[in-house]
């Protein structure tokens, strides 16, 4: 008599883990989409604090001004397959405190560029949401070579 109903609690329950996947599944890829998201901005991030970097190092050397340290940043960001006319940059030469009233020329380079969270967007948007853009900005400052 008991192996009758435990076969027949079986049948009853044979759907069940179908329609538990069914309603995880959304959750489960919604979290994944947001890991790719999350991913590319912080690639997007490492590309523009390089090309900050890269600018810095360029504008702390004798000889370049500072078109020549956002063509290089610029440049830096489309190899990396980012549009640069979209990111800015700025150069600024100031002095920095060192300590006990001394102080060294320093540059000072911000990169900023938007990024546009393309899989979460949409998503967001379905349900009346907004996931558009966020302005990622990077800071990269060097001293200039033979000053202080």
């Amino acid at each position: 008599m008991d192996a009758l109903r435990v076969g027949a609690r079986r049948r009853r329950e044979k759907g069940a883990e179908l329609v538990e996947f069914a309603l995880v599944l959304p959750l489960l890829l919604l979290v994944m989409v947001g890991i790719f998201d999350f991913g590319f901005m912080f690639r997007n991030y490492g590309v523009i604090a390089n090309a900050a970097r890269e600018g810095a190092r360029i504008g702390v050397l004798a000889g370049y001004s500072s078109a020549d340290v956002q063509d290089r940043s610029a440049s830096y960001m489309t190899a990396a397959g980012l549009t640069a006319g979209l990111g800015a940059t700025t150069v600024a030469i100031e002095p920095l405190a060192v300590g006990a009233g001394a102080t060294v020329s320093v540059v000072r380079v911000t990169v900023t560029y938007p990024h546009t969270f393309s899989l979460l967007a949409p998503i967001a948007r379905l349900f009346g949401g907004s996931f558009g853009s966020i302005t990622l900005r990077a800071v990269s400052t060097m001293r200039v070579e033979g000053s202080g």
